[in-house]
């Protein structure tokens, strides 16, 4: 009997020593698939930049990544979804995933939504409808929200501004921004970034030129369509605030082709000057309502510097060189508007 106590004893030993050695072989078995799982690197050899809707599902970012040749070994990529539990926390967003990152990592930025900021540059749109356009393009803003947010009368004066001059509280500038940042908050950053610029200077500036702001913006649109010479801004802001000092018709072509609706139009005729619109300044006396284009900074400053000259006209110099002619009186101006009309004609450009 004892010598069978020792032998089962024996057998017992053994046993657990198997079992042992099996849950030891199972572990380390396991710490090293999951190391060689977290070793797992994306398949792209490029940068990759990963724009994800807002209600896109597991399936449909695992494709995107497919397309972009990010995914190379599928089984592993799965597992580590499982493992990372990313299937119940998809997010939309901007994600950039460089060559060689790992797929853990890459999940982890996904399921925490760590996103990428897009360079969102800010032009010399002309219309709302050419503002939403870009913005609905570059962002995954739809296009008509914008516009119904920059035609709604109580939205635009909650911003401080009118239907007519919310395009001014756009400043041109690059701005980083979430890729999926609402309408509603893309406003919001709008107007802080607006706020930003109109400083306690600025302000006293414009009281100075008895404008507010959006006055000042307006009349630097159409500075920034006459020209995109920096050097003589100053000299055309003073033209027209003189005119207005004066109250004599702005009679500004930009605001012409504006109320046209025609921005190509190279020579202006008397048929354009007759077309009833607020923004005809050959008709109505003033500002227009509003912006005919977002205005750089620099059109905006040559506004507010306020230069003090005598010139009540100017036009282009005829030797297309992109610079003007300016002048203190009509004579003067119509010696000038003769030589730019001789040289249209002598290249043919009527219209």
């Amino acid at each position: 009997m004892p010598t069978k106590n020792k032998k089962q004893q024996h057998q017992s030993k053994r046993t657990k020593a198997i079992v042992l050695s099996i849950l030891v072989l199972g572990v380390v078995v396991c710490f090293t698939t999951l190391f060689l799982l977290h070793r797992q690197k994306l398949a792209n050899n490029e940068a990759v930049t990963l724009y994800l809707p807002d209600n896109i599902t597991y399936d449909a970012v695992v494709d995107s990544l497919d397309a972009h040749g990010c995914i190379g070994n599928h089984a592993a990529f799965s597992t580590l979804a499982r493992l990372r539990n990313y299937k119940d926390h998809v997010k939309g967003g901007c994600y950039k995933l460089t060559p060689g990152m790992s797929v853990w990592r890459a999940l982890t930025k996904l399921y925490y939504g760590n996103q990428d900021p897009i360079h969102l540059t800010i032009n010399k749109h002309r219309t709302k409808q050419s503002l939403s356009g870009y913005l609905g393009r570059k962002l995954e803003i739809d296009s008509s929200d914008m516009m119904a947010l920059f035609n709604n009368d109580s939205i635009c004066r909650s911003y401080g501004h009118t239907t007519k001059t919310i395009i001014g509280m756009f400043m041109q500038n690059t701005y980083d921004v979430y890729w999926n940042i609402s309408a509603t908050n893309l406003m919001d950053r709008m107007q802080q970034e607006s706020d930003r610029f109109w400083t306690d200077k600025r302000l006293r500036q414009c009281k100075a030129l008895n404008l507010t702001p959006d006055e000042v913006v307006t009349l630097a649109s159409i500075v920034e369509e006459e020209s995109n010479k920096n050097d003589e801004k100053p000299d055309i802001a003073s033209v027209y605030l003189n005119r207005i000092r004066k109250g004599m018709l702005l009679q500004a072509d930009p605001t012409l082709k504006y109320a046209v609706g025609d921005f190509t139009l190279r020579r202006l005729l008397n048929k354009h000057m007759e077309v009833d619109n607020p923004y005809n300044t050959y008709k109505y006396r003033g500002l227009p309502p509003g912006p005919i284009c977002i205005p750089g900074q620099a059109s905006i400053d040559a506004v507010l510097k306020n230069k003090k000259t005598d010139y009540l006209y100017f036009c282009a110099k005829s030797d297309f060189s992109g610079y003007h002619a300016f002048a203190k009186d009509l004579a003067q101006h119509n010696a000038n508007a003769e030589a730019f009309h001789r040289e249209l004609n002598r290249r043919k450009i009527f219209k």
